[in-house]
């Protein structure tokens, strides 16, 4: 009881010195306000930022290994001379895998063709995107069907012509309609609509977005585009692995034993293909966002620093205003722990006041709006922040605090 009774004089006694220099004791908060914000505003815009990257790249599968000829590579010169030459995924790879395959719980090859343009009446959309996939596509990948159905195993095997398309697609060839039953024409032939997709977006980074795309059985994409070496066009085989596979590590490795198997590789020989893995991609977001945390809390300790200088001199002047008040509670038989006390929950509440207002602002400044970046102030980021001022708070004060609490009562008294 004696702690709780110390607590809440303390409490009252900090409150009725502020409030006795209300001036002083604003711009005293200033500092620390304006450090937290500074801080905690580039990690909530640091966090927002890596989160609309990374949600903007949830098309590359979670989990997932894409074989494919050219290696993933960041940060470096890329030696592209060295993998021009290798040969493309082909379909009797695909299939070899998935008969002999036991670490991968999905497997799918899918082709892609950007700057399409689909046709409907007199209604046309330029710049989408064609993917012909496998039946398991939607295992390894998110296709997000709103309306209608996904692909029948029969529709993909025989190459019928059937799309599922976006949120855009749909939109803008049918925009008084419903889309399911009716016909669309790419590069000339026509395709039913059996499935419309869920709106997703635009991404911060414009990277492809599922409204913009139109699926289509993988044998049915080369009617279009007939033969993979024609156009550019490209197969790519993915596989997803299993939860309990960390690292992915069993099926990356069977897969590269089984793909050299399959293309007759000798043991001395290079492998002629890439294993690449969204992991990697995230891990080079991670060392950017590391580099601008850390300069986020450069700029921040600036402005810290000036606010525990502050509520660091308020707490001296406290002191010495204060020294005839402290001889008699020491006269009374208050112990020297409980001034010290006094003083330096004075400075922490004055910190953490500061700290508090500065996460308002920064509470605010996440309803503005940023076009497709949304901010989110989130909870580790806010205690975070208190955290800070609690720590700011209680180096500045236990100097003036240790001060007050070894005064001589009897100086004290006469000060």
């Amino acid at each position: 009881m004696i702690y709780i009774h110390l607590l809440l004089e303390s409490f009252r006694f900090a409150l009725s010195a502020l409030r006795a220099n209300l001036l002083r004791t604003i711009l005293s908060l200033l500092g620390v306000t304006v450090g937290i914000f500074s801080i905690i505003t580039v990690f909530t815009l640091v966090d927002s930022l890596e989160k609309n990257i990374k949600d903007s790249l949830n098309f590359l599968g979670d989990d997932v290994v894409r074989i494919e000829k050219f290696p993933w590579i960041f940060g470096e010169s890329y030696p592209w001379w060295k993998y021009v030459n290798r040969p493309k995924a082909q379909y009797s790879e695909y299939q070899f895998l998935k008969n002999n395959s036991k670490e991968a719980s999905a497997i799918t090859i899918f082709a892609e063709r950007f700057g399409v343009t689909v046709k409907h009446e007199s209604n046309s959309l330029s710049g989408a995107i064609v993917s012909g996939i496998a039946y398991q596509h939607k295992d390894v990948f998110e296709i997000p069907v709103e309306k209608g159905r996904y692909f029948g195993l029969q529709e993909i095997e025989k190459g019928a012509n059937v799309t599922i398309i976006g949120a855009e697609v749909a939109k803008t060839l049918f925009p008084s309609s419903d889309p399911l039953g009716q016909e669309i024409k790419l590069r000339g032939l026509k395709y039913r609509v059996i499935g419309t997709m869920e709106k997703q977006g635009a991404s911060i980074t414009n990277a492809p977005s599922a409204d913009d795309f139109c699926y289509v059985p993988y044998n049915t994409f080369f009617k279009m585009y007939s033969g993979q070496g024609n156009f550019g066009v490209e197969s790519i085989i993915a596989l997803k692995g299993y939860p309990e596979d960390e690292g992915l590590k069993n099926l990356e490795g069977e897969v590269t034993g089984l793909l050299r198997q399959k293309r007759g590789l000798r043991p001395r020989e290079d492998t002629n293909f890439a294993i690449n893995r969204p992991e990697a991609f995230s891990n080079f977001l991670d060392s950017i966002f590391g580099v601008i945390t850390i300069a986020g809390w450069v700029i921040g300790s600036f402005s810290i620093l000036v606010g525990g200088f502050g509520i660091a001199n308020i707490m001296f002047v406290s002191v010495k205003e204060r020294t005839n008040i402290i001889g008699i509670q020491k006269s009374l038989g208050a112990k020297n722990f409980f001034i010290l006390f006094q003083f330096l929950f004075e400075a922490v509440f004055l910190s953490v006041l500061g700290g508090l207002f500065g996460l308002f602002l920064v509470y605010l400044l996440s309803f503005l709006s940023l076009g497709s970046l949304e901010l989110t102030l989130s909870l580790g980021n806010v205690i975070l922040g208190v955290g800070v001022s609690v720590i700011i708070g209680t180096l500045s004060g236990i100097v003036p605090a240790g001060m007050a609490s070894k005064l001589d009562p009897v100086i004290a008294i006469r000060a």
